[in-house]
């Protein structure tokens, strides 16, 4: 994954977030199932995979504290 396209995760929404982490994890079962039958050339494209789940997974993360942030009602002391 270029840093482009890392920078452009965290600018993506949570429904497109979550339609591309069910890609790659989609992905990453059948590379894995590949790679159990000796049809994968490249190995660390599950390596690769895994990594691009777990950048996901974390702007996901982030904007889910960016939503609890500015939902959270708590009060300043004064």
């Amino acid at each position: 994954m270029k840093n482009k396209d890392k920078k452009d995760l965290f600018t993506k929404s949570e429904i497109e977030l979550s339609k591309l982490l069910k890609d790659a994890r989609d992905n990453l079962f059948n590379l894995r199932l590949d790679l159990s039958q000796n049809k994968l050339k490249n190995t660390k494209s599950v390596f690769l995979k895994r990594k691009e789940i777990s950048l996901i997974l974390t702007a996901l993360r982030e904007k889910e504290l960016e939503n609890a942030r500015s939902t959270d009602v708590r009060g300043k002391k004064e």
